[in-house]
C-alpha cells in the first residue's frame, strides 16, 4: 500500500496557477502505511522458510530440466560431483603437499589423542582413515583437516569413563565408545537434515573462548603423567586433583630420564612453532616437527633401551586397517541412553568447532560453505567411522591451518592424508612400539597451546563485560570442575545472556541534533538538545510478553526521573511522551496490553502518547487490535521529527 498523506500549512512556493501570482502550496506529512492484512498461512510460511531454509537451498533447482535437476541433487549431497569436474593437475600439485604435511602431523597427534580418549593408540589413527574419506566426498570446505581432536578426546574420555572404568572393562568401554559415536553422528546429520544448524549459535563465541582454554589447560595437566613418568595418577581432571597426584608421587614417582625426553622435544617443538610463525615460508617445519619428534625420539629409546630404565613406551600396536565395529554397537540395554547422551554432547561439541573452523577459512580464501550440509556431511562421516572401528572425528584447527598454510587447493589433501595413515597401518605400526609415552605428552602440549587465546580473553573483557563473565565461567568450570561441569556452566550462561537482553532490552531518552531534523540518544550524542514539553524515548527491542512490562515500567522511570528535572528547573511540564518504534521489530498481545495500560495511566496525567515510525508487522498489530484507534490516527507519525513538529503548536497554543 502507498504511502498516504495529508496537508498541513507549508511554505510558499513560487510555483503559479496559470497568473503571476505565486500560490501557497501545501507540504504534506505522511502517514504511516498499513500493511495489507496479512494472510495466515503466506505468514506462516515466510516465518517457516526464514527459519529454516533462509539460504533459499533450491534456488539452483528452479526452471532446470529433470536430469539438471538430478545432477544438482547429487552435486548437492556430494560436492566432490561439482568441484571434481574442474580438478587439475595444478591443484593435484598443492593438495599433494598439503596432504604428506598434515599426514606427517596427524600421525603422532592421532596417537596421543587416543590416549585422551582412553583408547588404545591404534583407534586414533582409524579415525583419521575413513573419516577424511567420507568428508572429502560429503564436505564443502576445502580446506579443513578431518581427524580426532585434542578437546573432543578428552571429552569423550571423561564423559566415558565415567560410566565405564577402561582398565577393568576395555571391551565394554570400547564398545560405549563407539556408541556414542555412532550417536554423535546421528545428532550432527540429524541438525543438518532438518536445517537446525542455528542451534550451535547458543553458545557463544565468549564461552567457546573460555572452554577451549580450560580444556586446554586440563589436557595440558593430564599429559605430566606421561611427560613425568608417573605411573600412579590421579582418574580425575580438575587441578587440584591433578596436581595433588603430581607433588605427591614428586619423591619416587618421578623418572629423570622421561623428563629429559619429554622437555628436550617440548623445546624443539616450540622453537620450531616459533619459527614457522616467524616466516609462513617455512611452515613446513612445525608440520614435521611432531613426526620428526617421534622418530629421533623412538631411536634413542630403542638403541640406548631406555624403556628398561622406567622410560614408557607405546608398546604393540596393531598393524592392519579399521575392522567392522558395527556390531560392537549397542543398541539396546542401559548402555544405550548412555550412549545417546555421551554422544549428543560429543557431537554438539566436534560440531561447534568443525563448523567454525570451517567458515573461519572459507572467509580467508572468500567462498562460502553450507552450515547445514556440513552438518549432514560430519554427520554420516561419524556413523560410518562408528561402524569402522573409529571415534568421533572432527574438523582439526592446528592440521587445518597447516592445510591451509601448506596451498590445499580441495579435500583432496585429506584424500592424499588418509591414503597415508592407511600406509601406516598395513606397514609402519611396528616401529612404533618404542615410541616414547613422554614425546606424545610433548606434542599433545604443543598442540593445546594456541587453544588458549590470551588475546581473545582481552578484547572479550574490554568489549562485552558480560560475554567475559560467560568466558570465565566456562574457564573456571573445566579446570576446577570437570570439562563437562565446563561445558555446562557455559552453555547455562549463554543462555542467561540471551534471556537477560530479551528480558530486558535497552531504552534511550533522545534529543535534537543542533540545525537538523535528526533525535539521538543524548548519552551518545551530549550536544542533542530536548524539546520544552516533549519526552521521546526510543525502544531498543522488539516487544514480547518477556519483557513488555519491564518496557512500559522503564518508559515510566524515565518519564518520573524527566518530571523530577523539569519541576527543580521551573520548565514546562512534561505533555508529550513520544516512543520512537523503529527498533521495535515485533510486538505480541501482551506488548499491546502494555502500550494500552502505558496510554491510560498517562490519559489520567494529562500526557499524550505518540507512537513515531512503526514497522509494518507492528503498525499491522496495532490497527487490529483497535490500539491504533484507541490511540488515535493522528498521533502515529512516520517520523520523531514530524511527530515533534505536530506538539509544538499545542505547546505554544498553551502557553
Amino acid at each position: 500500500m502507498s504511502a498516504r498523506a495529508h496537508p498541513v500549512d507549508g511554505d510558499v512556493s513560487p510555483t503559479t496557477d496559470g497568473g503571476d501570482l505565486p500560490i501557497k502550496s501545501l507540504s504534506y506529512r505522511h502517514k504511516v502505511g498499513v500493511p495489507p492484512k496479512p494472510n495466515m498461512f503466506h505468514d506462516f510460511m515466510y516465518t517457516f522458510k526464514e527459519t529454516f531454509f533462509h539460504d533459499d537451498p533450491l534456488r539452483h533447482f528452479k526452471d532446470q530440466p529433470k536430469s539438471k535437476q538430478f545432477m544438482l541433487g547429487l552435486q548437492s549431497v556430494f560436492p566432490v560431483f561439482d568441484w571434481g569436474r574442474n580438478y587439475t593437475l595444478k591443484k593435484f600439485r598443492g593438495d599433494l603437499i598439503a596432504g604428506l604435511t598434515i599426514a606427517s602431523l596427524c600421525i603422532p597427534q592421532d596417537i596421543g589423542y587416543a590416549k585422551l580418549a582412553n583408547l588404545d593408540p591404534k583407534y586414533g589413527l582409524y579415525s583419521s582413515f575413513v573419516p577424511p574419506l567420507v568428508y572429502a566426498c560429503m564436505g564443502s570446505s576445502r580446506d579443513i583437516a578431518i581427524g580426532p581432536v585434542a578437546v573432543v578426546s578428552l571429552l569423550l574420555g571423561t564423559l566415558l569413563r565415567a560410566e565405564i572404568d577402561p582398565n577393568t572393562n576395555p571391551e565394554e568401554y570400547l564398545r560405549l565408545a563407539f556408541t556414542a559415536t555412532f550417536f554423535a553422528g546421528l545428532t550432527e546429520a540429524a541438525l543438518g537434515l532438518f536445517r537446525l544448524g542455528f542451534l550451535i549459535d547458543f553458545l557463544s563465541h565468549a564461552a567457546v573462548v573460555g572452554f577451549m582454554g580450560g580444556a586446554a589447560i586440563t589436557i595440558a595437566l593430564q599429559q605430566l603423567k606421561g611427560f613425568l613418568g608417573i605411573k600412579k595418577f590421579t582418574k580425575k581432571t580438575d587441578i587440584i586433583a591433578v596436581l595433588d597426584s603430581v607433588f605427591s608421587s614428586a619423591h619416587h614417582g618421578w623418572n629423570w630420564q622421561t623428563i629429559l625426553i619429554g622437555a628436550s622435544f617440548l623445546t624443539f617443538l616450540l622453537i620450531s612453532k616459533f619459527i614457522g610463525k616467524k616466516s609462513k615460508k617455512l611452515f613446513w617445519i612445525p608440520a614435521i616437527a611432531p613426526l620428526l619428534s617421534v622418530i629421533i625420539s623412538t631411536f634413542f629409546v630403542y638403541i640406548t633401551r631406555a624403556d628398561k630404565q622406567g622410560v614408557q613406551i607405546v608398546k604393540h600396536l596393531d598393524d592392519g586397517i579399521n575392522p567392522s565395529s558395527f556390531h560392537k554397537i549397542y543398541f539396546s540395554g542401559d548402555y544405550l541412553v548412555k550412549g545417546i547422551r555421551i554422544g549428543v554432547v560429543a557431537g554438539m561439541v566436534a560440531l561447534t568447532e568443525a563448523v567454525a573452523i570451517g567458515r573461519t577459512f572459507a572467509a580467508m580464501k572468500d567462498y562460502q560453505i553450507d552450515g547445514n550440509k556440513e552438518m549432514v556431511a560430519l554427520g554420516v562421516m561419524n556413523v560410518i567411522g562408528s561402524m569402522t572401528s573409529c571415534y568421533v572425528a572432527t574438523g582439526s584447527f592446528s592440521r587445518s591451518a597447516v592445510n591451509f598454510m601448506a596451498g590445499c587447493q580441495t579435500a583432496v589433501s585429506n584424500i592424499i592424508m588418509s591414503i597415508v595413515v592407511c600406509l601406516t597401518l598395513l606397514f609402519l605400526t611396528p616401529l612404533f612400539k618404542y615410541t616414547p609415552n613422554a614425546i606424545l605428552a610433548a606434542i599433545i602440549i604443543n598442540a593445546v597451546i594456541p587453544l588458549i587465546d590470551i588475546q581473545a580473553v582481552i578484547l572479550i573483557f574490554k568489549v562485552d563485560k558480560l560475554d567475559f563473565i560467560a568466558c570465565m565461567g566456562a574457564f573456571f568450570g573445566v579446570i576446577f570442575v570437570s570439562v563437562e561441569i565446563g561445558l555446562l556452566i557455559a552453555v547455562s550462561i549463554s543462555f542467561a545472556k540471551i534471556l537477560l537482553q530479551v528480558t530486558r532490552p535497552r531504552t534511550a531518552v533522545l534529543g535534537n541534533i543542533p540545525r537538523t531534523s535528526v533525535y539521538r540518544n543524548i548519552q551518545q550524542y551530549p550536544e542533542a538538545t530536548m524539546i520544552p514539553g516533549i519526552l521521546t524515548i526510543r525502544v531498543d527491542s522488539a516487544i514480547y510478553f518477556s519483557n513488555s512490562n519491564y518496557v512500559r515500567e522503564r518508559i515510566q522511570r524515565w518519564l518520573l526521573e524527566e518530571e523530577e528535572k523539569v519541576k527543580a528547573a521551573s520548565l514546562p511540564r512534561i505533555q508529550f511522551l513520544i516512543i520512537e518504534m523503529s527498533p521495535v521489530t515485533d510486538i505480541d498481545t501482551s506488548g499491546i496490553h502494555a502500550l494500552e495500560d502505558l496510554y491510560k495511566s498517562l490519559q489520567k496525567r494529562d500526557i499524550q502518547l505518540i507512537l513515531a515510525n512503526p514497522g509494518p508487522l507492528v503498525i499491522g498489530k496495532l490497527h487490529l487490535s483497535h490500539f491504533a484507534d484507541m490511540l488515535g490516527h493522528d498521533n502515529i507519525f512516520l517520523t520523531v521529527a514530524d511527530a515533534v513538529e505536530s506538539c509544538c503548536p499545542k505547546l505554544s497554543d498553551e502557553v
